[in-house]
């Protein structure tokens, strides 16, 4: 059976984790160009780590400027499995406050700007997004949430903006009526990609504020976000923590209960005399498990 190594998005500051052992920064190499930084492997209490900086070292990417394509590529190719994604968000809803984390679990995508799959002309391929999101690696971080004593709340909409300006009052109300419960620019197309990967993808993120629309809070305050946001730092990298042993210490890796692994199954569309050798030598990783002999 695989095994399981979990890969983990997010900011700078989650990888420095007292406990982690074996340490190195390696460069993957992507067919998709580059990633947004080396890769940084690990083990933390027996479990295989794979840390990537979403912005980079220093935060140099913007949301619209991230290569997402060549991150989840890189992570394929580095063995991961499984992605916990680390993002801060702001919230709709009054409950959701800041400091809390919330497990996400549908999306609204507003993005325009960014190359949201691997496949194209001369190999169309498409996969199910209905449920975007691993209800089966959502129930392990929501164990280790509550092991960790971190408030969080199971379930929500992500509104995922452009950027890089934040909302106006009038779109923050219009997505609030939307039913959507937090806004944020870097879970897309970053999740999608994910699913096209046949990689597990749980969202989990760390509410910094309450958009524009809350009439007590006003417009959105960067100072009040970094505040909260270095705060929030210390609870993902507890999170961190708390789940690697629980993923170390549970039984064989199985299939994915639903699906997430073999979401290419029943995705190609392309007639295999009209497939583009070329873009399916750049799928290599991508399509390793399910690429059909008579195309090589």
């Amino acid at each position: 059976m695989t095994k399981t190594r979990l890969g983990i998005i997010g900011g700078s500051g989650l990888y420095d984790l007292k406990g982690l052992e074996d340490v190195r920064w390696i460069s993957v190499e992507s067919s998709f160009g580059e990633p947004s930084d080396e890769l940084m492997f690990g083990t933390l209490a027996g479990q295989e780590l794979v840390f990537l900086p979403r912005h980079g070292r220093g935060h140099k990417y913007s949301p619209s400027d991230i290569n997402y394509r060549a991150n989840i590529d890189a992570l394929k190719r580095a063995g991961v499995t499984d992605i916990l994604s680390i993002s801060a968000v702001g919230s709709f809803r009054e409950e959701l406050k800041p400091g809390d984390f919330v497990i996400v679990d549908q999306y609204i995508d507003r993005t325009f700007a960014r190359e949201k799959s691997f496949f194209g002309e001369g190999l169309v391929a498409h996969v199910s997004l209905a449920h975007p999101t691993c209800e089966s690696l959502s129930d392990l971080v929501e164990k280790a949430l509550k092991e960790a004593g971190i408030s969080y709340h199971r379930g929500g909409t992500y509104l995922a903006m452009e950027g890089p300006q934040f909302s106006t009052i009038a779109e923050s109300h219009m997505y609030r009526a939307w039913g959507c419960d937090v806004i944020g620019m870097s879970n897309m197309p970053e999740a999608k990609l994910a699913r096209e990967a046949e990689i597990c993808y749980c969202p989990v993120v760390m509410v910094t504020d309450y958009d524009s629309w809350h009439p007590e809070h006003g417009t959105v305050d960067i100072q009040e976000i970094l505040n909260v946001l270095s705060a929030n730092v210390n609870k993902g990298k507890q999170l961190v923590k708390v789940i690697a042993p629980l993923l170390a210490h549970s039984d064989a890796r199985h299939p994915c209960s639903k699906g997430c692994d073999h979401a290419l199954d029943m995705a190609f569309m392309t007639a295999p005399e009209q497939t583009d050798r070329e873009l399916l030598a750049k799928l290599s990783a991508i399509t390793a498990r399910v690429v059909r002999e008579d195309v090589k």
